[in-house]
């Protein structure tokens, strides 16, 4: 019987809203496979990186969890942790998180969100530029590719890339912005080459989920309620999903439900997630 695995990949920062003009073959493949579809960011949750990625990462909203903003203080993330730690401690699985925003990974801003993976591979930026976030984010790719396609026994994996937002925080979302998109999703390409790499692989069975945080204004930032700012996206695909078939509603906590959900593990109740696998 195969055994099944998870990868999560985080492209911060995404307009769903340019994606259908853009050369993303990798997030369409995913798309073609399962779906790809809007995730709104409920009133409760400011638009921000902090309070989205705890959300999806733990499966619960800002109410429980506790993180209101980039700094992580005052969370409750021992209560409630995300799934790469849940499943290593609770659950005797293996789990793997890399990306390069200090917070997510590190005794830092109040973090980490991630905190206790099996492993961890933080690479951190040179400078918070573009230019410094493309550098950390491909080597951030190709560790994590290096990992995944090692054939080590993971259960789940999430790999962050940041260098979209850092992107439109500096310049918009103009072309520069479109590229960075184009260029993740070539970096989501070789996660996935990773994983069909594994000497194992033909004896496994695969949930991918890519997820964002957040949408952008036109000028670049965010943290208000427009459309674009509120408007984020999850696309998935793996046992289970079928082509096309999005759930009616997709939120941010339904990507730990999947997690566990994919693995064969129950939603323990005393967990108290806020939400459900996307093929319930």
């Amino acid at each position: 019987m195969p055994t099944a695995h998870v990868l999560v990949v985080g492209i911060d920062g995404v307009r769903l809203d340019l994606l259908a003009e853009l050369d993303t073959p990798y997030l369409d493949e995913i798309a073609d496979a399962g779906f790809l579809a809007p995730a709104e960011i409920d009133e409760a949750t400011p638009t921000m990186s902090g309070p989205c990625w705890a959300t999806i990462a733990t499966g619960v909203t800002v109410a429980k969890h506790g993180v209101w903003g980039n700094r992580l203080d005052g969370n409750r993330l021992d209560v409630f942790p995300d799934f790469t730690t849940r499943l290593a401690l609770e659950c005797g699985r293996r789990t793997f998180a890399a990306g390069g925003w200090a917070p997510l990974f590190l005794a830092q801003q109040g973090g980490p969100l991630f905190t206790a993976p099996s492993r961890l591979s933080f690479i951190a930026p040179r400078a918070d530029t573009p230019e410094g976030w493309e550098e950390a984010d491909e080597a951030v790719t190709a560790e994590a590719a290096r990992v995944l396609s090692s054939g080590e026994d993971l259960d789940a994996s999430f790999v962050y890339l940041g260098a979209v937002d850092e992107t439109a925080h500096f310049l918009g979302c103009g072309p520069e912005y479109r590229r960075a998109i184009e260029t993740a999703d070539q970096r989501l390409g070789r996660l996935l080459k990773g994983v069909r790499d594994r000497p194992g692989h033909p004896g496994e069975e695969w949930t991918v989920i890519v997820v964002t945080d957040h949408g952008h204004r036109d000028e670049g930032g965010h943290g208000g309620r427009s459309e674009l700012e509120r408007t984020a996206w999850v696309a998935a695909s793996g046992p289970g999903l079928t082509p096309g078939g999005a759930p009616p509603v997709v939120r941010h906590t339904d990507v730990a439900a999947h997690v566990y959900a994919a693995l064969g593990i129950g939603l323990d109740a005393h967990w108290t997630l806020d939400g459900a696998p996307f093929t319930a």
